[in-house]
């Protein structure tokens, strides 16, 4: 029996064109479920130093992270799942391109479309939903048994937890890796794209493109896409050569 093909797809910078997380850090804050003072207080300068370059994504991400779960714990899931619908209907759209496109694509062609993210799982679930993906994970975040947040986090942000969310995915849907896909932009990707026969890398972080030149197996059959603007550049890593649309 022929198995299946999938794509799988990290989301933050690789489909959504920023963090969904932040998105939904900065509107609760907007709505006043998680005090204003606490972005000009601990998130401003880190956000800062990123906004002009002078920081690093990752370390800029983990450190909002840290204080999203610290200023979450104990808020209602009633108030997460609230803001998490506002964040998908009114930014859900900022997405890039090429990834739109190569979603739609994969569908079209019978693929299994599934997302794996480091934002909150009561996000990705809705992207999921809103572009028709076969399955996803997303970081587990625990409610309990009154319906609050407790502060505790299952990270999907990982290798290691990426890894085994791969492993669980080919036995659940049948899928032959080697004629798979796999789309990211981090380090944190590189698990999916040893694993697949078909990694992209869209917009990679110099870290991963560090890896990507220091690892012969992973250059020779890998793509790098940047997307700025209106222009789509396809650069193989093997020559060196660029091509766009």
């Amino acid at each position: 029996m022929t198995k299946n093909r999938a794509a799988f797809f990290d989301i933050d910078g690789t489909f959504y064109r920023d963090s969904l997380l932040i998105e939904h850090f900065k509107r609760m804050i907007k709505y006043e479920i998680i005090s204003p003072s606490v972005w000009h207080e601990q998130v401003k300068h880190t956000f800062q130093d990123w906004d002009k370059r002078q920081g690093n994504y990752d370390v800029y991400l983990l450190d909002v992270s840290k204080i999203y779960v610290e200023h979450l714990t104990n808020v209602s899931k009633e108030d997460i799942e609230f803001i998490a619908k506002q964040v998908i209907r009114l930014k859900a759209d900022r997405v890039y391109k090429y990834t739109r496109k190569q979603i739609k694509w994969h569908l079209e062609n019978g693929d299994k479309v599934i997302f794996i993210s480091g934002s909150p799982d009561f996000l990705v679930s809705k992207m999921a939903e809103k572009y028709h993906a076969t399955d996803y994970r997303g970081s587990t975040y625990h409610i309990d048994e009154k319906g609050f947040f407790n502060g505790k986090v299952q990270p999907m942000w990982d290798s290691v937890n990426k890894e085994k969310t791969i492993q669980e995915m080919v036995e659940k849907h049948d899928i032959d890796l080697d004629q798979s896909y796999a789309y990211g932009d981090t380090n944190g990707d590189i698990t999916m794209f040893k694993y697949v026969g078909n990694p992209v890398a869209i917009n990679p972080a110099k870290e991963l493109l560090s890896a990507i030149t220091d690892q012969e197996d992973l250059r020779n059959k890998i793509r790098i896409i940047v997307e700025r603007k209106d222009v789509i550049y396809q650069i193989d890593p093997k020559s060196n050569s660029v091509t766009f649309d």
